[in-house]
């Protein structure tokens, strides 16, 4: 049955960003279609919580920024359940904004040690385990910054157009191997990343983003989930190298 190849039963997916946002989110849908998870993040507290909201998983702390730890995560994966079918990337900050001309080196390294390089090394590992497997997806978080610019996100936008594109030549790479290689590329979406700041002055926002959509509406994290969970499944076995765009209509490329 087409509905079917929804499910990743007994598929060993490791989720980085579980710990809050689309990464929990993602974490739940994939436990709903009957994965077997490793959770990964910083937050060590959260990712206890989000432990508690699905059903087979263990717990990696990790920060994605540093390759030992993320190799180590995949190595545990592997020692754990013997296997990794999908790699969900979804770990990011959004860093400190403003004009590019007050943009300090430290806040550039921060962002793009997580949002690009910490990407750089989930693919990295992910595919050495998959291409001896033969089989995996791969799904990778980008944003819809990198098909619009806007003021003070370059940064945040740099590392997320580096996402696009280093899915792209992933995909070329772990073809021949078996395994597919995506991207998700957000659009607003309500999460404690894009929630920061007085409540009266993020219904604002929100409000505005609205606006911005032909949808008249703001993306949720299960929004995301629900796009990541069919990037992983076999209801995308013909898609790779591709970005699906989940934002309410506010960027349409041709």
């Amino acid at each position: 049955m087409t509905v079917e190849q929804f499910r990743v039963d007994g598929r060993v997916a490791v989720v980085t960003g579980a710990a809050s946002g689309i990464g929990r989110a993602t974490a739940v849908a994939l436990s709903d279609a009957g994965a077997r998870l490793v959770l990964a993040d910083r937050d060590e507290e959260n990712l206890e919580k989000t432990l508690k909201m699905v059903d087979e998983a263990v717990v990696v702390p990790t920060d994605v920024s540093k390759k030992a730890d993320v190799d180590a995560l995949i190595d545990q994966a592997v020692s754990h359940y013997g296997r990794v079918d999908v790699m969900a990337n979804i770990a990011g900050i959004m860093g400190a904004g403003g004009p590019i001309t007050s943009i300090e080196e430290g806040v550039l390294d921060r962002v793009l040690a997580v949002n690009l390089k910490g990407v750089f090394f989930g693919v990295q590992a992910a595919l050495r385990v998959m291409g001896e497997q033969h089989s995996g997806s791969i799904v990778n978080m980008a944003s819809a910054a990198i098909d619009h610019p806007a003021a003070n996100l370059a940064v945040y936008s740099m590392a997320k157009a580096g996402v696009a594109m280093l899915t792209r030549v992933a995909a070329q790479e772990g073809g021949p191997l078996g395994v597919r290689v995506n991207c998700v590329a957000p659009g607003y979406v309500v999460t404690p990343m894009t929630q920061r700041g007085e409540p009266e002055r993020m219904e604002a926002v929100n409000a505005g983003m609205r606006r911005r959509s032909v949808l008249g509406a703001v993306g949720d994290p299960d929004d995301i989930a629900n796009a990541v969970l069919f990037l992983a499944s076999d209801a995308s076995r013909y898609m790779t190298g591709q970005t699906l765009r989940p934002n309410g209509g506010t960027v349409m490329p041709a």
